[in-house]
Order: structure tokens, then sequence, then C-alpha cells
């Protein structure tokens, strides 16, 4: 007889956020977070970045409880920090129901819905006129 192999359980989130996309996978662990095939240090510098992505964890008191694996891309690392965010959020309301609310009420499952606005022909930027001068 072969010896079954354990399963894991896997929580699956998407968020996005500006042009970011990000794909979030959750496995309970040792709080191991990689983005892209990199650590979370060597991926996000700022601070201020690693911060936003783990706050989902600190509002729930999950920290050192998931193993994150990340998949994003698109926009710059901002808009990616608050993609991962939102994606680490969803995933962490399939893995229990109890987090919804301490995570609805920090504002972690709203999808921020700005973009950039496009640029208008005869204006320099979206709404930038040209400078005008009488004479």
């Amino acid at each position: 007889m072969a010896a079954k192999k354990k399963e894991t359980v896997t929580y699956h989130g998407v968020g996005r956020r500006k042009r970011s996309v990000a794909r979030v996978f959750l496995t309970p662990g040792t709080g191991e977070i990689k983005i892209n095939n990199k650590k979370l240090e060597e991926y996000l510098p700022q601070a201020t970045l690693r911060m936003i992505v783990n706050s989902p964890f600190a509002e729930t008191e999950t920290t050192g409880q998931f193993d994150v694996l990340i998949d994003v891309y698109g926009g710059g690392y901002a808009g990616q920090a608050g993609a991962m965010r939102l994606g680490i959020s969803r995933a962490l309301c399939q893995a229990s129901a109890d987090y919804r609310p301490i995570l609805k009420k920090a504002g972690f499952l709203t999808r921020d819905s700005r973009e950039v606005e496009r640029k208008k022909y005869g204006l320099k930027k979206a709404r930038r006129a040209p400078q005008f001068s009488k004479r």
C-alpha cells in the first residue's frame, strides 16, 4: 500500500490596484512571503510598502501563521503593494469567515478604483491647458 501524501489547503485571492494585478496563494506555514520567487525584503526595499503588504496579517493577528506566494505584474511598486494587500485580504477571508468584519472595518476589502485620467488633445496633460497670454 502506498503512503498517502498529505494534502495542504491553499487559499487564493486576486488583488488589483491602478495597473497592477496580484495573484495570492496562502498556505498554513511559518510566515514566509515570496513575491515573484523573491523574498519580501528583496522585492520591496521600502519599509512602508512592506508594512502595507503585512497589514492584513497585523489586523487579523495572524502574523507568521501563513506562507504567502504572490505573482504580481504591472504598474509600479506602490500599486503592486496595494494589489498584494487586497489579494491577501481576500485569501484570508477564504481561510476564515471571522476575519471578514475585521478586514472590512480596516478598509482592506475595498478595491481602490482610481486610475490615471487620459490625456486629451489640445491640452498638455489630462487637464493642464497650455499657458494663455493676451498679447
